[in-house]
């Protein structure tokens, strides 16, 4: 719990007619008092349900959730998503649907996510989606989806061809941060959450990134001080993008998805969960920053801070080494032709030029991409 003396730190994302504030180091009684006031909740009016879909791995006990909302009058559903991308599914997504119609859910509900990307990605289609679109909040318990996916809006699912080809733009109404959900999170986990953190320095901001060079080890032993500036400035670059271009109408939101499009391609090809995403986005961020180094856009000192760092951090740098056999060129390309980004069947790549700044980059050589993979590992 935040200290007496320690209030939280606010964020705003403004976007156009849907402006809402992330709220990090907050405790239950803030996040109680913003409902209150977010959703104008009192005993006169008609009692209204909260669904709340949760991971199966959060480590805090769901009481304090539950209790927070009885208390606040709202009747409550309770839905336990199990852990891992395979939940980014139609076939959970639909089960949650009909569980949620079964409790006679209205127009006036409010979906909680509370857990990890997985859970608040799926969450926010299920509200996107229901009654063709009810009120959500984000709760989030990973460091990744706290810094990343509970902010912006995006929601959705996984099908066959990739990830995250299916789903809508639909904005929470809050997101609330609790600095005591990292303190239990696996390593793993929290190393995971940051690689989206290296990735906003890369992209944005080169003192923030020399900032975490300096911090590492801070970072990596979760000193509150220091996780409270990192948690608030990677927010703070996201919704400077978000604000910009929301639904990725103009290429600046695109820039966001810095090393995703090698990221969501070996997920997709190595089984969803054999990479946490955020390894899979380290070391797509350092395969993409190695094909811009081919094509000249990037020297090799930029190159090897990220990769340092992302070293420093417990992240992969490389595919996993005992796979039963290589992952094949072809089939890489097949899956990043299926990327969002990707336009008429051409490869769109977001290619550094130096810490600080990205761009999307069009008709980037089959070959260098090739050259890349090769060196890579795959065959």
């Amino acid at each position: 719990m935040p200290s007496p003396s320690r209030r939280p730190l606010r964020v705003s994302v403004p976007v156009a007619g849907a402006e809402y504030d992330i709220w990090i180091d907050t405790s239950w009684d803030d996040v109680e008092r913003h409902l209150k006031k977010t959703f104008r909740l009192d005993d006169r009016g008609p009692k209204r349900t909260a669904i709340v879909l949760f991971d199966e791995n959060v480590t805090l006990p769901v009481g304090s959730l539950r209790d927070l909302l009885v208390r606040l009058g709202l009747r409550t559903v309770f839905l336990r998503v199990p852990s891992g991308e395979e939940s980014k599914s139609f076939g959970v997504y639909s089960r949650c649907l009909d569980l949620i119609a079964a409790s006679k859910a209205d127009r006036k509900s409010i979906v909680v996510a509370y857990g990890g990307g997985v859970c608040g990605d799926l969450a926010g289609f299920v509200a996107a989606s229901y009654l063709r679109g009810v009120d959500f909040v984000q709760i989030p318990t990973t460091l990744l989806a706290a810094v990343d996916s509970s902010v912006g809006g995006k929601t959705g699912i996984n099908i066959a061809a990739g990830k995250n080809l299916v789903g809508a733009f639909h904005q929470p109404r809050g997101v609330y941060v609790l600095l005591d959900h990292f303190r239990t999170l696996p390593g793993r986990e929290w190393a995971a959450g940051l690689a989206e953190v290296v990735k906003y320095g890369v992209l944005g901001d080169p003192d923030f990134f020399a900032y975490l060079e300096q911090n590492a080890r801070a970072i990596q032993q979760r000193s509150s001080e220091v996780v409270r500036h990192v948690v608030k400035r990677s927010c703070e670059l996201k919704s400077d993008v978000v604000q910009a271009d929301e639904r990725e109408t103009t290429g600046r939101r695109a820039t966001l998805n810095y090393g995703h499009t090698f990221a969501h391609a070996y997920e997709n090809l190595l089984g969803y969960g054999r990479l946490l995403h955020g390894e899979a986005v380290a070391i797509g961020m350092l395969h993409a920053s190695k094909l811009a180094q081919r094509l000249g856009r990037i020297d090799g000192d930029d190159y090897w801070r990220q990769r340092e760092l992302i070293n420093a951090f417990g992240l992969p740098t490389e595919l996993p080494r005992d796979l039963p056999q290589p992952l094949e060129i072809d089939d890489v390309i097949g899956v990043m032709a299926s990327d969002k980004k990707a336009a008429d069947g051409q490869l769109r790549f977001i290619l550094p030029t130096r810490i600080g700044h990205v761009e999307l980059v069009d008709d980037v050589p089959i070959d260098a991409v090739r050259k890349t993979l090769k060196e890579a590992g795959c065959v």
